[in-house]
């Protein structure tokens, strides 16, 4: 039997679940930075900013937009940006190290897992994902929607443009006096490089590739969303694809930790004795390899494991190259 879900504690700080409920968002709404990180698939056609300024938001969040707090030098999508990239975002956003942050989006669960480990790999201590994400928000409690149109779309790149300008300057940018957030340390533990993949996990042994796109696009079945990518998988891959640790529609919120242990025993890894850190996780463009790690997260509550590191280029890297063995 399942067990049931459990959620972060009354004060956060010390729980590692990651996750908060609709319920404890509402009671501590005031104590929190809330961050909207909605992205969607570029074949959807939807526009994450004009409807976080037209459609409504939680009271008081501010737009993470994954795409802009971004590297702006590479073809491949919404890659890491530098730790003055970062800081500068989160200063711009007046969010200070200390602070306990709170990001959802409009899928329930699909694009707030990348934000929560973006601010994961930057150091971040207090950041966690609103299980169910606005639905749940909506559904669970009712929750408050701020429908006030936000006129000038400047206002919510404000991050963004932050980001961007000092990556443009690079090692000369220094963050202001007052910044909230003077600096922060990339922790290169939780990200997978290429090169780590193919040395690691393809041609060696030490860790093992854990791709969360849909089955049909790991066997080959169907057509990559992004042109020129290979069809296929990385060998000594496994599958699991994202949705497989969610429950389903309309407000996807994660399964409990039995049934999601249940999930990556099916394809050989036994949480109690696999070593996460060299689990690593792989998906499309790094967007849904970061819910297999915070699903992870919720079988390790109040343990001292390592997260899974996330193949920040996956397949819209690997799938590009032309060198490569492709199963």
């Amino acid at each position: 039997m399942a067990s049931s879900r459990t959620y972060c504690s009354a004060s956060l700080r010390d729980d590692l679940s990651s996750l908060c409920s609709a319920a404890w968002l509402k009671e501590h709404l005031n104590q929190c930075k809330v961050l909207d990180a909605t992205w969607y698939l570029p074949h959807m056609g939807r526009d994450p900013i004009e409807e976080f300024s037209t459609i409504g938001r939680i009271p008081g969040a501010q737009f993470f937009d994954l795409d802009g707090v971004a590297r702006q030098d590479t073809d491949l999508p919404h890659m890491l940006p530098t730790e003055q990239g970062f800081a500068a975002a989160a200063s711009a956003l007046g969010i200070s190290p200390d602070d306990t942050v709170v990001v959802y989006d409009r899928q329930g669960i699909f694009s707030a897992p990348r934000a929560w480990w973006t601010w994961k790999v930057f150091g971040h201590k207090h950041v966690y994902v609103l299980d169910g994400g606005l639905p749940a928000w909506q559904e669970d409690v009712q929750g408050e929607v701020d429908m006030t149109p936000v006129s000038n779309r400047d206002d919510i790149e404000q991050a963004t443009r932050a980001c961007q300008d000092a990556m443009q300057r690079g090692t000369s940018w220094n963050a202001a006096p007052d910044a909230s957030y003077p600096s922060c340390s990339l922790n290169t533990r939780l990200v997978a490089s290429i090169d780590d993949v193919l040395e690691r996990a393809v041609y060696g042994t030490d860790s093992i590739v854990v791709d969360a796109r849909p089955a049909a696009r790991f066997h080959g079945e169907a057509e990559e969303p992004r042109k020129g990518l290979a069809k296929g998988h990385m060998p000594n891959s496994k599958n699991i694809p994202w949705n497989a640790v969610l429950t389903e529609s309309p407000s996807a919120r994660f399964k409990s930790p039995d049934e999601i242990q249940q999930v990556f025993q099916s394809v050989g890894i036994d949480p109690k004795t696999a070593d996460f850190s060299n689990v690593i996780a792989s998906c499309g463009s790094g967007t849904t390899a970061c819910i297999l790690v915070l699903a992870a997260q919720q079988m390790e509550i109040g343990s001292t494991k390592p997260m899974m590191p996330v193949y920040d280029g996956s397949w819209s890297e690997y799938g590009a190259l032309p060198n490569v063995p492709v199963s």
